[in-house]
C-alpha cells in the first residue's frame, strides 16, 4: 500500500518513535509519504532524524497563497464535498472566534493535503496524536481524501476529551491505535460500546541502538543519574530539583544530568543556582540518541518523576540498556515498570522520590543490573518496533480491504438501481 503519515511537527526531538514506526512499516513492504503540519525545529541533532527532514513535506511551509488556492480549487471542483469539509471543521471546532479561526487554518491545510494525497496516490492516511493532526485528517477525508486512522498517546487527549471532540474523531476514523491499555481505556470512556473494537492496542517500539546493545552493569564507582525529558512542569522537574537539594543536604554524592529543552529551562536553571546545586545538577540540552545511550550506560539509574504521561519512550530506552528507572505510578507506566525493574513512586511526593534516589545510589551494581535485566526483558517482549509495526500494518491492510468491499457494494447498488427497475 501507499500510506501517508501526518504529524504536527516532524521530524522532532521528542518524536523519534514516529520515525522508528515509519521505518518498521516500510520494512513490511509498504511505502510511506511523510507530512508535517509545521516545519521541523532547528534543535534536531540525531542523524536519523536529520535525514527525515528532506523526506518530509511541511504543509505550512507551502505558504498561505498555495493553501488558499488549493481550497478554492476544491470548492469549484467539488462543492458538495467542500460543504462536508466545512461541516466537519465546524463540528470539530470549539466555542469562540479564536477556535473557529484556527479551524479555518486546518481547513486550508486539509485542502492542500487532499490534493497532494491524490497526486501521491495514497490509499490510507495515519496521523500521530489525537490533536490537530487528527482534525486535519478528518477534514481531508470529508473533502474526498483517503480513509484515515490516528494514534493516541496522551496525556493531552485525556485532559480535554470533550473539547478535543475525541468521540467524533474516533467515529470518523477507520481505527485508532492506543499505545497502552490505560490509553485504550481512556478512549473507550468517550465512545459507544459498539465502537470499542475500533480502538487497537499497538505499543510503541524502541530503537535498535538501544534494543541490540549488550547489557552491562553500571560502573562500580558511578554516582550518575540521568533524566531525559521536555523541560516542563508536567515532567515533575521542579520536584526533582528539590529532591536533589535534600539529597545534597543529607551528604549524598551524586551527579544528575538532565537532557532536553523546553519552556522551563530558564526557571530550572535559576532554581539550580538558588539552591547552589551547580556542582551536582546539570541541564545538558539536546543530545543525539548515541549520546543519550552513552549517558545511560555510565549511569546508575534513570529518573522521570512525571505528573502526566502516556507511556514515555525514554523509560523503554533506559530499561532496554538494563538501567533501572525511578518513575511515577501514573497512566500507562505501571504496565511496564514495577519494583522488580525500578522504583515506582506516588506522583508529586518529594519524600518518596528522595527515598528512591537514595536506594539507587546505595544499591550494588549487581542489584541494579538485576533490576535492569527484568526491565530489558519486558521491553524486548512488549516494545519490539518490527513486531508492533506488523500489527499496525495488518490494520492498514484490513481497512484497505474494507474500502474495496464498500466500493464494490456501492457500485453494485448503483448498477441495480431502485427496486422495480432491475436491469
Amino acid at each position: 500500500m501507499r500510506l501517508a503519515y501526518l504529524c504536527n511537527i516532524y521530524p522532532a526531538v521528542s518524536h523519534s518513535f514516529v520515525r522508528r514506526e515509519i521505518e518498521a512499516i516500510e520494512r513490511t513492504g509498504h511505502e510511506v509519504i511523510r507530512f508535517s503540519l509545521r516545519p521541523h525545529h532547528s534543535e534536531i541533532k540525531d542523524p536519523s532524524d536529520l535525514r527525515e527532514v528532506a523526506r518530509t513535506q511541511a504543509i505550512l511551509s507551502r505558504g498561505w497563497l498555495r493553501l488558499c488556492a488549493a481550497a478554492v480549487r476544491r470548492f469549484i471542483l467539488h462543492p458538495a464535498k467542500s460543504c462536508a469539509a466545512i461541516a466537519t471543521a465546524y463540528k470539530l471546532s470549539g466555542k469562540g472566534l479564536s477556535q473557529k479561526a484556527r479551524y479555518v487554518i486546518y481547513l486550508l491545510e486539509a485542502a492542500w493535503l487532499v490534493e497532494r494525497l491524490k497526486q501521491e496516490q495514497v490509499q490510507h492516511l495515519h496521523a500521530h496524536f489525537g490533536t490537530n493532526p487528527a482534525v486535519v485528517a478528518a477534514i481531508a477525508r470529508a473533502w474526498g481524501g483517503p480513509p484515515f486512522s490516528f494514534t493516541v498517546h496522551g496525556p493531552e487527549e485525556f485532559d480535554a476529551p470533550i473539547e478535543m471532540k475525541l468521540r467524533t474523531k474516533i467515529g470518523r476514523a477507520r481505527f485508532v491505535a492506543a499505545i497502552s491499555s490505560y490509553c485504550r481505556s481512556q478512549l473507550m470512556r468517550w465512545v459507544p460500546e459498539t465502537e470499542w473494537t475500533k480502538i487497537k492496542l499497538i505499543r510503541c517500539g524502541v530503537d535498535s541502538g538501544f534494543r541490540d546493545a549488550e547489557p552491562v552493569p553500571p560502573p562500580a564507582d558511578s554516582v550518575k543519574l540521568v533524566t531525559v525529558a521536555r523541560l516542563s512542569q508536567q515532567k515533575g522537574l521542579p520536584l526533582l530539583i528539590e529532591a536533589c537539594a535534600r539529597l545534597r543536604d543529607c551528604g549524598e554524592r551524586f551527579q544528575l544530568t538532565v537532557v532536553g529543552y523546553g519552556e522551563m529551562q530558564r526557571a530550572l536553571q535559576m532554581e539550580i543556582q538558588r539552591l547552589h546545586l551547580e556542582d551536582c545538577v546539570k541541564l545538558d540540552g539536546i543530545k543525539s540518541s548515541e549520546e543519550i545511550r552513552e549517558l545511560l550506560i555510565d549511569s546508575r539509574a534513570f529518573v522521570l518523576p512525571s505528573f502526566a504521561e502516556g507511556l514515555p519512550i525514554v523509560l523503554m530506552e533506559a530499561l532496554a540498556l538494563a538501567r533501572p528507572v525511578i518513575t511515577t505510578a501514573i497512566a500507562g507506566i505501571p504496565e511496564l515498570v514495577d519494583q522488580e525493574c525500578g522504583w515506582l513512586i506516588p506522583a508529586g511526593s518529594v519524600t518518596d522520590l528522595v527515598a528512591a534516589l537514595k536506594d539507587a545510589l546505595h544499591a550494588s551494581p549487581e542489584s541494579l543490573l538485576a533490576k535492569g535485566l527484568v526491565g530489558r526483558e519486558r521491553v524486548l517482549r512488549l516494545h519490539d518496533a518490527d513486531r508492533n509495526a506488523a500489527g499496525l500494518s495488518n490494520e492498514f491492510e484490513r481497512t484497505q480491504m474494507e474500502s474495496v468491499t464498500e466500493f464494490a457494494e456501492s457500485r453494485d447498488a448503483r448498477a441495480i438501481g431502485p427496486i422495480g427497475d432491475m436491469r
